[in-house]
Order: C-alpha cells, then sequence, then structure tokens
C-alpha cells in the first residue's frame, strides 16, 4: 500500500537526515535540505498570513531553479495544492487555467510580470500575487489601459518575504490532493486531479526502484533508507533538462530528492544542451531526465563537435539517460553512447499514469525507435477491453492499472473517456496506440486523437484551426502534425484563402503567435484551393496529412499546395 503522508512530510524527513548536504544546485547558488525547508516555512508562513491553506491552489509561475523547489514545498506544507503553469502561455490562456483552477494566490518570475497581472487582473479568486526575480521592469501604472491592467491585490517581493516572516511551524497533515496540468485535448490547459498516496509510487519509480532499492512503506522506513543511502554521499546527482511545469521535468526531480539525491537545474531559459554537457562534467552528474529527440539530438550534435575539436566533454559520471513523452530514435541513442558508458531509457508514460512501456539501450545494443516491453501490469487493448493478440498487426490502446482517485478536474466525462473498467479493474487509457509483435515487444503508433505531441507540448489541431479560421484572410484550416527528427511533429496548417485576399503565411503564424503559446503556431503553412471535408464537415485527415506533407516537402506546382515556412518557438 502506497505511504499515506502529504509529500512535503516525506521530503522533511529526508530532509531532516540530510539537513546540511545539499539538496539543489543551480549554476553557483545552492541551497541544503536546512536552508531549502526554512526558506520554504518562511514563504508558507506568508502565504498562510495570506489566507491560504488545506486545499487552497497556488499557481507557480517559475523558471526552473531554487525558487520554484522552495515555492512547492511551501505549498505543500500548507496542505494547499500547486498549480503548475507554463510559461509560454498567453494571457488568455493563463486567465483559463486560473480560474479552471479556482487560483487564490500566483508566484510568478519578474519576466512574466505583464502576462501574469493581465490574466490575474480578470481571475476574481485571485488575492495574493507574489514576485520573484529582482530584475523584472517597473509595475505599470493604473492608467496604462487595459492591456497592462494591474490586478487589485498588491504585489510582494519574493526576497522580502522570505526574509520578513518567521518560519511557519511544522503540523500535522494527511494525505492531500495533487494536481498537475497538462496540456490537455481540447486545447485548453486540463488539470489531472490525484492525491499524495497516487504521487508517491510514481515518484518512487524514478528513485528507489531506478537504484534498485525496495520502496520504504512507512516514515520511519523512509528515514532509516535515507541514513543507508546517504552514507555514500548522494544517492543521485540527477539532472532535469525539461520544465519542472512538465511531468517529467517534476517527478524526476522530486524522485531525486527522496532518494537521497541532489537536483542540478540549468540556467539558461531556453535549453543549452552544451550548458548540460557542462554541467555533467562540472557536478559529476549521474542522472539525465529529457524529452526525445527534441534534448537528444542538440547534445549529440555537441558532444559530436567536441569529440572531434579533441575537448571532449568528461561524462565519466553518467549512469543514464532518462526520457519520456516524445520519440527518441536509434540513430540518435546510438551517437550519444559513443561518448559514455550509460543506458538510454526510454519510457512512454503520461500525466495520467503509467508507464505504459520501457525500452533500455546500452552500448553495442541494437537501437530501435519505437520498440519497447510492456510495463508490469500494461496491456495493450481494444475498445472493449481484450488484449491485443502478438503478431496480429492489430493496433490497440495502451493501458495501465489505475486508482479510483484519479481523473480530471471538473470534466466527468473526460475522465470517464480516459479511465475505463474492464473486468472489475480501472485503467487508465490516455490515447497512446500500440501494436504487440510475435516476440511480445509493442511497437509504439502515437496517438489516436488529434493531439499533436512537439517537444513534449501538447497541441490540439482544433485550437490552432479555430484560431486561423479567425482570421479575415482565411476561409477554412485543417491543422495536423508531420514527423519531425527533433521535436516529435511539427505542427502544419493546411490553409483556404478567401477570395481576393493574399494574406502571407507569417502573417498567419503572426496572428496565432499573438492567441496562443508560440509552440501552438504552425511551423509551415500550405496554401490550397480547398480543404478536403466529410458531408459533416470532418476533416479527411488522410488527404490532409498527405497534402501537408507534399506542400512541407516543396512539392509545389499545378494542382499542388503552396508552401511557405515558419520558425517555430522551442525554447525549453
Amino acid at each position: 500500500m502506497p505511504m499515506q503522508e502529504n509529500f512535503a512530510t516525506i521530503l522533511e524527513s529526508v530532509g531532516d537526515v540530510r539537513a546540511a548536504r545539499v539538496a539543489v544546485t543551480h549554476g553557483d547558488r545552492t541551497r541544503t535540505w536546512r536552508q531549502l525547508d526554512d526558506r520554504a516555512s518562511r514563504l508558507a508562513g506568508f502565504l498562510a498570513g495570506r489566507g491560504i491553506g488545506a486545499e487552497h491552489r497556488v499557481a507557480i509561475a517559475l523558471y526552473n531553479g531554487i525558487e520554484y523547489m522552495e515555492s512547492l514545498l511551501a505549498v505543500l506544507k500548507l496542505r494547499a495544492i500547486p498549480v503548475n503553469v507554463n510559461y509560454r502561455y498567453q494571457p488568455e490562456e493563463m486567465l483559463h487555467l486560473f480560474g479552471d483552477a479556482d487560483v487564490a494566490a500566483i508566484i510568478f518570475d519578474g519576466s512574466l510580470q505583464a502576462r501574469v497581472l493581465q490574466a490575474a487582473s480578470r481571475a476574481p479568486a485571485v488575492h495574493t500575487l507574489i514576485r520573484v526575480s529582482t530584475a523584472e521592469p517597473p509595475l505599470p501604472s493604473a492608467a496604462a489601459g487595459p492591456a497592462d491592467a494591474v490586478h487589485a491585490a498588491p504585489v510582494s517581493s519574493y526576497p522580502e518575504v522570505i526574509g520578513a516572516t518567521p518560519p511557519l511551524p511544522r503540523a500535522e497533515r494527511g494525505v492531500d490532493h495533487w494536481l498537475l496540468y497538462t496540456g490537455g485535448t481540447t486545447g485548453r490547459p486540463q488539470g489531472v486531479l490525484t492525491t499524495h498516496a497516487w504521487l508517491y509510487p510514481v515518484v518512487s519509480a524514478n528513485s528507489f526502484l531506478l537504484l534498485g532499492e525496495p520502496v520504504p512503506g512507512s516514515l520511519g522506513e523512509l528515514q532509516a533508507a535515507t541514513r543507508r543511502l546517504s552514507e555514500r554521499g548522494d544517492a543521485i546527482t540527477c539532472l532535469p533538462a525539461p520544465p519542472l511545469m512538465h511531468a517529467t521535468g517534476m517527478y524526476t526531480t522530486l524522485g531525486a530528492l527522496l532518494a537521497s539525491g541532489r537536483v542540478v537545474f540549468l540556467t539558461s531559459r531556453s535549453y543549452d544542451a552544451g550548458e548540460l554537457a557542462a554541467a555533467v562534467a562540472r557536478e559529476q552528474v549521474d542522472t539525465v531526465a529529457i524529452v526525445g529527440d527534441v534534448f537528444a539530438l542538440p547534445l549529440a550534435d555537441v558532444l559530436d563537435r567536441a569529440a572531434a575539436a579533441g575537448s571532449a566533454y568528461d561524462l565519466s559520471s553518467l549512469r543514464r539517460i532518462l526520457s519520456v513523452g516524445v520519440t527518441w530514435s536509434a540513430d540518435v541513442k546510438r551517437r550519444l553512447l559513443a561518448h559514455g558508458d550509460f543506458v538510454c531509457r526510454d519510457l512512454v508514460a503520461a500525466s495520467e499514469g503509467g508507464p505504459f512501456a520501457v525500452s533500455e539501450t546500452r552500448r553495442g545494443d541494437d537501437a530501435v525507435t519505437s520498440r519497447f516491453l510492456l510495463a508490469p501490469g500494461a496491456r495493450v487493448i481494444d475498445d472493449e477491453g481484450r488484449d491485443v493478440i502478438p503478431g496480429s498487426d492489430q493496433v490497440g490502446m495502451l493501458a495501465a492499472p489505475a486508482d479510483s482517485e484519479i481523473g480530471y478536474l471538473g470534466d466527468a466525462a473526460k475522465t470517464a473517456e480516459t479511465f475505463r473498467t474492464y473486468g472489475g479493474r480501472r485503467w487508465v487509457m490516455p490515447g497512446d496506440l500500440a501494436s504487440i509483435e510475435a516476440d511480445g515487444s509493442i511497437t509504439f503508433r502515437g496517438r489516436g486523437s488529434r493531439v499533436i505531441n512537439t517537444g513534449g507540448e501538447k497541441v490540439f489541431a482544433e485550437e490552432v484551426e479555430q484560431v486561423l479560421i479567425e482570421h479575415p484572410g482565411v476561409r477554412d484550416a485543417i491543422v495536423v502534425g508531420l514527423p519531425d527528427q527533433r521535436f516529435g511533429h511539427r505542427v502544419t496548417a493546411l490553409v483556404a484563402r478567401r477570395d481576393g485576399a493574399d494574406v502571407s503565411a507569417d502573417a498567419l503564424v503572426a496572428h496565432v503567435a499573438g492567441r496562443l503559446a508560440g509552440y501552438k503556431k504552425p511551423r509551415s503553412i500550405v496554401f490550397v484551393a480547398d480543404l478536403q471535408r466529410s458531408p459533416s464537415g470532418k476533416a479527411d485527415l488522410r488527404w490532409a496529412l498527405t497534402a501537408a506533407a507534399d506542400g512541407a516537402a516543396g512539392s509545389a506546382g499545378e494542382g499542388r499546395p503552396s508552401r511557405s515556412n515558419s520558425s517555430n518557438d522551442h525554447t525549453i
């Protein structure tokens, strides 16, 4: 049975044993466990003074770093619920999230100030704002107009809050709720609501199980394991490259801390593969978390160039690279393994649950793209809940056991669609498709819905279509995802212009970027005379994929789509 404790209590138990050891490193800054706990307790005291308590939602709109971990721990100490905010979101997207989660307080990076304030000014439940960085621009005046509207709540300074507030004393806690927002399948952020009892085994899979250690079942067992593991120093030194606002970054970070480890964050706010390689050498990192080729391909390029120049990076400490969520190609794995003796661990999982399947590749192995083994308890099933027959070429849905607590916040219909009961047991089925080979391995086939996974971010095709169609020069639009070596898929739009309109691809991309997060804007616009749809108006996706691929490849001609490419925002 999973540990029935609040995760703050769990981390406090680890921290009490490792008090003087460094928990988090961010560039040249560090926090010991004692410092991390003290600062989080001070922030918790301030939030408590603002009326934040059990079940209240606190949004965290920060980049990876020490302050994110302090904020997370502070919220958990209060038995409140942290709400992860995608820092790429535009104000309308933030506003939806703040309203959907009923956010009462927001802790945000100063560089996001304008967007956060615009959203917060229209979110009636928000009453507390805390700004982290000290280099932010000045607050806009009340007369600046609607675009720069200032929320009625005062904006507090994070350093001042920490410095002026006494630590909140520890208190008894129970099993509280955990909420993680994903890109959703409606284009809007969608919250996966569960409990800390669900979170503990998920995080343990990235810690104790990764080390081949038994998972402690009580706080006493956890402290005993912490003392034993700490005798060797840091059991894990983990560098999570993905943002903490996503499950991969968050769960690998919590996993390292849980298992007597240390976490190293990159300082760049956009992914820098050179900084990652240098940090591995400098900090003696043994575990790196990435998201498929979007991270791995630039890293392979950096390592290859350094080796060719006779200045290879020291990767002797590296034991494993973990990846979740995006295709990690065999060729890139081979290129990485040429530079070190570690394991490439590729996982199919989702914010809603899993893991569903795993693949491990070591130096000398025959690396294969999208070929996995089912994780313990996982299945590939059809719509009736029957197991897919190995070697049949039948494509089914990946399913993993799910508990009775997890579901989508405020969306019973979507919960029933994703969490299904077969044979008296509940299963999570977020829409990943796979077939089973005769040897029992599975081949991952992608997503069955119109969700485009690009660089680890989810893009709902219909949301982008709706924004495109709102442009006065667009008559119709269909958005699809085309394969991309680095990002997994790239957002591509087929557009039929209105008669007489001469709108350009760049104008349409700018139109989308003004309404949606940068990663949602099309990388390619393919203009066509007409779009093929069924009599009911549904897009002919088979035709659309072919037309988009032809257009994006530049095969323009009479009767063919014309093409215009645009860069995409994949700042990590």
